[in-house]
């Protein structure tokens, strides 16, 4: 992460605790980031491009977010 990405998220975080923001904005967020990413479950992004879900685990950039597995394919 570049410093200026890591004042970003401080910023960030400084602005959701400051202003009590709601739970609709944070989910937003999240929603935006993952299509950022092109976020998608290992099972979801085999079926979606004819994989096995093996295949994917070894080849692909897997993430653990919020406890699961999730590929990052923001080619």
């Amino acid at each position: 992460m570049t410093e200026k990405e890591a004042k970003t998220i401080e910023k960030f975080g400084k602005f959701v605790f400051e202003n009590n923001v709601s739970n609709d904005f944070l989910v937003q967020i999240i929603e935006l980031a993952g299509d950022f990413l092109n976020l998608q479950t290992i099972s979801d992004y085999a079926r979606s491009h004819g994989k096995t879900y093996n295949g994917v685990k070894k080849c692909r950039k897997i993430k653990k977010i919020f406890n699961v597995k999730f590929v990052i394919d923001n080619k």
